[in-house]
C-alpha cells in the first residue's frame, strides 16, 4: 500500500476523503458516546445499586484507556483495517457479553471485568479519523494549504465529537425509557458491527504513511512520543477531560438538589452546543492568531466562564455559565488536536491521537469519580470547585504550552512541522 503526492492546487480533503468517508466515521463514533452512559443505566436497572452503576462507566474507562494507545500503535503499524475490523467483532461480543452478565446471577468482580472490557476493546474512531485525514493531508494536499486544512480538518472532527456525545446519552435515555434498559447496548453493538465495520472497510483505510516501512515499521523513534512539545499538549487534554468529568458530575448534583435532575443533560446540551459551533469557527481563524495564543485564550475564557460556577444558585445562571464555558472548550479540544498533529511523528499519528484520547478519557473518569465523593460528602455547592480547579489546569497547561513554543524559537529540535501547522 503506498501513497501519492499531488503536486499544484490538488483536489481538496472532502474530494480525496468522498462524502461517504464524513457519514460513515461520523456514525460510527456514536455507540462509543453511548456506552458509558449506556453501561450505567443498564447496571443500575438490573442491579439496583447506583454505586456499582459508577464503577462500572469508570472500568469502561480505565479500559479504554489502558489500551487505546496501543491499538492506536497497532493501527500504526498494520493498518487500521486489520485492527478496526477485530474491534468491530470483539466489541459487539463485550457490549453483548456485559448485558447477559450484569441481568445473571454474576459476582460483581465479573460485571466490572465485563465493563472494563467494553472499554479495552472500543474502536477508536475519533483518534483514528483524525489519524487517517491527517497522514491524507500531510502527503495529498499541496504545501501551501496544508495547515489551513488540518486547522478545518480538527475543527471539524472536534465538533463532530461534541455533537455525538451530546446526542449519544440522549438517545440512551430516549431508548432505556421507550423499550428496556438494555436496549441501548443492543443498537450501540449493531451500529457498531455495521458501522464501525464499514468504517474498517473505507478504501481510506488502506492508506499508510508514506514515511512507514514496506513492512509497517516507522522510521521515527518511539521516544519522540515523549517530546515536552507533546507531552505538555495530553497534559492539556488531560485537563479537558477532568473539566468534562468534574462539570457533569456537579451540575447533576446541583440540579438534583434544587429537585430538576431530569434536566441536568439538557443543561450540559447547551454547553455541547455552544463548543461545537466554536470548534466549527476555528478554522476561519487568521494565521497570525498562533496556536499557543489561541489555547491560551479559549482556555482563559473557559477558566473565566467556570469562575461563575461560584455564584450560581438557579438553573438560569448555570446555564449562562455552561454557554460561556462551551466558548472556550471547543476551540481549546480544536487547538490541542492541532498542536499533537504538529508535534507527533507523521508516521506514528494514530498513537498520538489515541494518546490524546485516552488522557481526555481518564481526565474524564478521575474528575467524575473525585466530584462524586465530594458532592456525595458535602454537597453541590463545594463540587462546583472542582470544575473551576480543572479549567485552572487547562489553562495552566497552555501557558506551558507557550513557554515550550518560546523556547523552540531558540532552537530547531523543538520546532513543529511547518506543513501541518500556522
Amino acid at each position: 500500500m503506498t501513497s501519492h503526492t499531488f503536486s499544484g492546487s490538488g483536489p481538496s480533503l472532502f474530494r480525496l476523503a468522498g462524502l461517504p468517508y464524513f457519514v460513515i466515521a461520523f456514525v460510527a463514533r456514536l455507540p462509543f458516546a453511548m456506552m458509558v452512559v449506556g453501561v450505567l443505566t443498564v447496571a443500575v436497572a438490573a442491579r439496583g445499586s447506583l454505586s456499582l452503576g459508577g464503577l462500572t462507566s469508570a472500568a469502561v474507562g480505565i479500559g479504554t484507556a489502558c489500551f487505546g494507545p496501543l491499538l492506536g500503535a497497532a493501527a500504526d503499524r498494520y493498518g487500521q483495517r486489520v485492527v478496526l475490523g477485530v474491534l468491530a467483532v470483539a466489541n459487539t461480543a463485550a457490549l453483548i457479553g456485559f448485558a447477559l452478565v450484569v441481568y445473571s446471577a454474576a459476582a460483581e468482580p465479573l460485571v466490572l471485568l465485563s465493563a472494563f472490557a467494553i472499554g479495552a476493546t472500543a474502536p477508536q474512531v475519533s483518534p483514528m479519523s483524525r489519524s487517517r485525514l491527517v497522514t491524507i493531508i500531510a502527503e495529498r494536499i499541496p504545501a501551501e494549504r496544508r495547515a489551513r486544512t488540518v486547522s478545518s480538518t480538527m475543527s471539524y472532527e472536534s465538533a463532530a465529537d461534541e455533537t455525538v456525545f451530546v446526542f449519544g446519552p440522549f438517545l440512551v435515555g430516549v431508548l432505556a425509557t421507550a423499550i428496556a434498559p438494555w436496549m441501548p447496548l443492543v443498537i450501540a453493538a449493531a451500529l457498531i458491527l455495521v458501522f464501525v465495520g464499514a468504517f474498517a472497510l473505507h478504501p481510506s483505510a488502506a492508506h499508510v504513511s508514506a514515511r512507514r516501512g514496506a513492512d509497517g515499521r516507522a522510521a521515527s523513534n518511539v521516544a519522540e512520543l515523549f517530546r515536552p512539545r507533546l507531552l505538555i499538549v495530553v497534559a492539556g487534554m488531560f485537563g479537558v477531560g477532568l473539566f468534562f468529568g468534574t462539570m457533569l458530575t456537579a451540575l447533576t448534583a446541583f440540579m438534583t438538589e434544587h429537585g430538576r435532575a431530569e434536566e441536568a443533560g439538557l443543561l450540559y446540551g447547551a454547553m455541547g452546543v455552544g463548543s461545537a459551533l466554536l470548534a466549527l469557527a476555528v478554522a476561519f481563524l487568521p494565521a497570525r492568531f498562533t496556536l499557543p495564543a489561541r489555547w491560551l485564550v479559549f482556555a482563559g475564557v473557559l477558566f473565566g466562564g467556570s469562575l461563575l460556577l461560584l455564584s450560581v444558585h438557579d438553573a438560569m445562571a448555570m446555564l449562562v455559565a455552561l454557554t460561556l464555558m462551551g466558548f472556550g472548550i471547543g476551540p481549546t479540544l480544536v487547538t490541542q488536536f492541532s498542536l499533537g498533529a504538529a508535534f507527533g511523528p507523521l508516521d506514528r499519528t494514530a498513537t498520538v491521537m489515541t494518546m490524546l484520547g485516552s488522557a481526555l478519557i481518564v481526565g474524564q473518569a478521575v474528575g467524575a469519580v473525585a466530584t462524586g465523593q465530594l458532592a456525595q460528602v458535602a454537597g453541590a455547592q463545594p463540587a462546583l470547585v472542582l470544575p473551576v480547579l480543572a479549567a485552572g489546569f487547562v489553562l495552566l497547561a497552555g501557558a506551558g504550552n507557550a513557554v515550550l513554543a518560546l523556547a523552540g524559537r531558540r532552537g530547531p529540535a523543538q520546532e513543529p512541522r511547518a506543513d501541518v501547522v500556522r
